[in-house]
């Protein structure tokens, strides 16, 4: 599910089987008391679960969707509550589209598959920017909402062996029982990368999995407002939370807090609650402000209508006049 930009609408993802409608969007402006719900009538996937669907940071509103079919489709808003698509690609991955997003400064569209490929696509040109190819499953992409040329993938627990390892062995008839094709990766399930680095992979973050579980595509990751920690859930289960300013593999700090698997956690940061208390207390001054100019106006205009009403006649009863006035608390 993604939520529309302007907050006032819930999209969802179903799937492409049996020729049922791909996506709905829950209305929460009710009407005649209840919400409106309707289905897009197009169908550009064409078979298996839609895994994701997330909406762009771009000036025109649109999102991306990415399917079991190996396909990324871009919708496009063409009038209130009319979405049109556009296959951006359906044969780069192999495998099925886990994850998409969009970058910030350039209109590239972030994909990430079962078949340990990342792929970013250019939508103005038309083409493949840059491709990356890792050992491991690709499970989501999740941009830095700061540093707009960062991104992290989370990936699966499993990788496999390169079978050339293998032969020398099977070859000679000994321990034949060692032919396993793969092998449990730990402390490696995040991957940090940079768009303007194009093949080279920055960091990469993780933990020892204790549970028996495979990495679930439910465990998601979220980053903090400040884009510096990211926070992501477990199969342990616990909280883990990496800060990506230091280069330790490890997590920052691990919170055991349930009983069963977490599936996301997200770092609230106290900025946010911290500007608005100092804009509230900005608004309460400036109103003191107003109002006491307002209060000395007043008394200025006061002070005017009796002068000319010839009520001092003197300087010294408008002083007077003035000393009462403050002692009474007017000014």
């Amino acid at each position: 599910m993604a939520w529309h930009p302007h907050r006032n609408s819930l999209f969802s993802v179903y799937t492409a089987d049996a020729a049922d409608s791909q996506i709905s969007v829950l209305n929460l402006k009710k009407t005649e008391g209840r919400s409106n719900v309707t289905y897009l009538e197009d169908k550009p996937h064409v078979k298996g679960i839609i895994n994701s669907i997330t909406f762009m940071p771009w000036e025109d509103t649109c999102f991306v969707t990415g399917g079991s079919d190996h396909a990324v489709v871009l919708w496009g808003e063409q009038d209130e509550n009319v979405w049109k698509p556009k296959t951006l690609h359906r044969t780069l991955h192999s495998s099925a589209v886990m994850g998409v997003a969009g970058m910030q400064q350039k209109q590239i569209v972030l994909s990430a598959g079962a078949d340990k490929r990342i792929v970013g696509f250019d939508v103005l040109a038309g083409r493949v920017d840059f491709k990356h190819l890792i050992e491991s499953k690709c499970m989501s992409v999740l941009p830095n909402p700061c540093d707009f040329n960062l991104f992290m993938i989370q990936t699966g627990i499993y990788t496999y062996l390169n079978l050339g390892y293998l032969w020398p062995v099977v070859a000679h008839g000994s321990a034949c029982s060692l032919c396993i094709f793969g092998y449990r990766v730990h402390e490696r399930q995040l991957r940090l990368y940079d768009i303007r680095s194009m093949y080279a992979e920055l960091h990469s973050f993780g933990w020892k999995q204790e549970s028996s579980e495979s990495h679930s595509a439910l465990i998601n990751q979220a980053w903090s407002p400040d884009g510096l920690y990211l926070s992501s859930g477990s199969a342990d289960p616990d909280i883990h939370i990496f800060d990506i300013r230091y280069n330790a593999c490890k997590p920052s700090q691990s919170i055991r807090a349930h009983h069963r698997r977490v599936f996301k956690a997200h770092v609230r940061s106290h900025e946010r609650a911290t500007s608005a208390f100092a804009l509230v207390l900005l608004c309460c001054c400036l109103i003191l402000v107003f109002a006491f100019e307002l209060k000395s106006c007043m008394q200025l205009i006061r002070e005017e209508e009796l002068v000319n009403e010839h009520v001092f006649d003197s300087e010294a009863k408008l002083i007077q006049y003035r000393q009462t006035s403050m002692e009474s608390g007017f000014y």
